[in-house]
């Protein structure tokens, strides 16, 4: 430092005389001290009320505070009052935007409570600016709507899976909450169909998106892709293990015009109506129901298509077989007419064993019409003149059955030659009376004494219950019979 610099330095303020109109500490009254910090905020609040407007009307002010925006747009608010039918939201706008409680959740009839809270901060697409009541009008479902379409879009794109919680239960399926309503369709719940779609709601389903169409704001789901992707390995394992031939047990899972779908335990096979039963099948209600417990053969694996065709009546002993095994051409049978048809008559002689007597064999003479000779449920004995097991048919005839012949074996206890008499007359079988009781090689009469009866005369019929000292009588007539003591 120079010589100068040390002599300024040196120099001191002259003592000054104070102003009278100021008071010393030691003279003056003890007052309120005043801070340094205090005095640069009364200097701030000073320059606030002269420059805050910075030049501006107090108008461009408060116009330069409001946010900007159009019918469409998405804007940010916060949650200021919550009403049962409406929520208003603060956007920064000259007022408060309503959002009506049907325009809060994609969910229908919800409590505005449940939806959001007071100062939640939450997006709304702008419906209207003013409307005819002066009101902003807002939108929290649709905003939830533009911004769901563009991650499911993008989802979609990827064939990724979708999440979210089924929230109501419509006509032929589900709608899940994915930020917009995905439908899911009753068939795409579950591996097999599901009837009862009622216990689904409330819980968290994942989904594959295989229909998406932004302008119908439609989105369809399917959890089944999702499970067959997820269940691949092992559905591919299952399939290769499963051949041709074997015996499965399983359970009927749901039950089809067309047949009954059958769980393996892994996938489900179909068993078509032709297959569940040697008999004809109306409807295949009439053979299984949903629940049952079946053992099938498996017919066919397909892999490509992964489709396993069973057979119920492949289990099962096939009556065509029985009936060619217990029967020979030109023996006769007996059968009823179930159908009449213009070449001749149907004749059931078994169980789901159908024969034809064609119009030829009906009758020795000339037959113009089956009608002439037969009638639906009339029951009659046939001969079989054919058997063809491989094209499940049979031949019948009247007219050879009434030339005679050997009855089947079924039939010879009522029918074989000792039911019939020298003239040929069918007498029955012989049936011995009961009309003694037989002890060893003697016959033992059997006597029972009645004690008293109600009315003299009457006719009343005993039954022996013992052969003792004393027997018990029983009376058709409902009057008292004690035996005699």
């Amino acid at each position: 430092m120079s010589e100068q610099d040390e002599t300024v330095t040196e120099v001191t303020v002259p003592e000054q005389t104070p102003d009278p109109v100021v008071e010393t500490a030691e003279t003056a009254e003890p007052a309120e001290t005043i801070t340094l910090e205090q005095e640069l905020e009364q200097i701030d609040e000073a320059l606030v009320v002269f420059d805050d407007l910075g030049g501006q009307s107090f108008s461009d002010a408060v116009d330069a505070t409001i946010v900007e925006f159009d019918d469409g747009d998405i804007v940010k608010g916060i949650v200021v009052k919550i009403d049962n039918d409406e929520v208003l939201l603060d956007i920064g706008y000259k007022s408060e935007g309503v959002i009506p409680s049907r325009e809060l959740s994609i969910r229908n009839d919800v409590d505005p409570h449940e939806v959001v809270s007071l100062e939640d901060e939450i997006e709304a697409l702008v419906l209207t600016k003013e409307d005819k009541d002066g009101r902003l009008v807002l939108s929290k479902k649709r905003a939830q709507y533009e911004r769901a379409w563009g991650t499911i879009e993008e989802l979609k794109e990827k064939d990724e899976v979708v999440s979210g919680p089924v929230i109501e239960v419509v006509k032929g399926g589900l709608i899940l909450d994915i930020g917009l309503r995905g439908f899911l369709p009753a068939s795409l719940v579950d591996l097999r169909r599901v009837r009862d779609l009622a216990p689904f709601v409330g819980r968290t389903l994942e989904c594959k998106i295989i229909e998406l169409d932004r302008n119908r704001n439609n989105v369809v789901l399917s959890r089944r892709a999702y499970l067959e992707e997820t269940q691949r390995e092992q559905r591919d394992e299952f399939l290769t293990n499963l051949k041709p031939g074997e015996i499965r047990s399983g359970v009927v899972s749901s039950v089809v015009n067309f047949g009954a779908f059958v769980d393996l335990g892994g996938m489900d096979g179909l068993v078509h109506v032709s297959e569940l039963s040697w008999k004809h099948v109306e409807h295949p209600s009439q053979v299984v129901q949903v629940g049952d417990e079946v053992t099938v053969q498996v017919l066919d694996v397909d892999l490509t298509r992964e489709r396993i065709s069973l057979s119920l009546k492949a289990t099962q002993q096939d009556p065509w077989q029985e009936f060619a095994d217990g029967h020979e051409v030109d023996q006769l049978v007996y059968g009823r007419v179930t159908k009449l048809v213009p070449f001749g008559a149907f004749v059931q002689v078994g169980d789901g064993i159908e024969g034809l007597v064609h119009i030829s064999e009906m009758a020795s003479q000339h037959v113009e019409a089956p009608e002439q000779v037969v009638t639906p449920g009339e029951e009659l004995w046939v001969k079989i003149i054919d058997i063809d097991l491989d094209r499940r048919r049979i031949s019948l005839s009247i007219k050879q059955a009434a030339e005679g012949g050997e009855v089947a074996a079924e039939y010879r206890d009522q029918f074989g030659e000792h039911a019939y008499d020298d003239q040929g007359n069918y007498i029955g079988p012989v049936i011995e009376e009961p009309n003694a009781a037989v002890a060893g090689d003697a016959e033992v009469e059997v006597e029972v004494e009645v004690a008293e009866v109600e009315v003299e005369g009457d006719e009343v019929e005993v039954v022996a219950l013992a052969v003792a000292d004393e027997v018990e009588a029983v009376a058709d007539d409902g009057g008292e019979v004690a035996p005699e003591a």
